[in-house]
């Protein structure tokens, strides 16, 4: 749509609110903005005493999972851009979390690999956030965290690949 074309007319369909029960078109993205934000407000609050972000804690993800990555796989990993990912493991390094490394054949680019005293502090993470995401979960039934996840997994990587 251009800035000259003309606006959409509103016909019965209801206008985005922040409210439970809201029934727009927005209204998932919204429940999931709010969801996401209650989760990270928990997962925050794990990983402060430990002195790092959720943002060197994505990072720290991806380098335990996939090993040595180089920074514009891990900035595309954590949905970054260059300047973030520079700045986030710059963060790592300085802590003594991560390193870098030259990779065989093409000095230019650098692979991020997780230090042990990372992996460390890593495994302290989930140890510190166990109890609170247990808060997370305490309103849902009996199986309903499960299905919670199965619902969101599903709906955040589609079998069609699909975005």
């Amino acid at each position: 749509m251009t800035a000259d074309a003309p606006l959409p007319t509103a016909t019965a369909t209801a206008r985005a609110t922040e409210h439970p029960g809201d029934t727009s078109p927005f209204a998932l993205g919204l429940l999931l903005r709010q969801a996401h934000w209650r989760a990270v407000t928990v997962m925050t609050e794990a990983l402060r005493p430990l002195g790092i972000e959720i943002r060197h804690f994505a990072v720290m993800i991806v380098l335990v999972e996939r090993g040595p990555t180089v920074q514009r796989d891990l900035a595309a990993a954590t949905g970054s851009d260059k300047a973030g990912i520079m700045r986030v493991v710059d963060d790592l390094e300085r802590k003594g979390l991560a390193v870098r490394k030259t990779v065989p054949g093409d000095r230019r680019v650098r692979a991020v690999e997780i230090t042990p005293k990372g992996v460390e502090l890593f495994d302290a993470a989930h140890l510190a956030a166990e109890p609170l995401a247990e808060r997370l979960v305490a309103d849902l039934g009996p199986g309903e965290a499960e299905q919670l996840t199965d619902l969101l997994t599903r709906f955040a990587y589609p079998a069609d690949g699909e975005a």
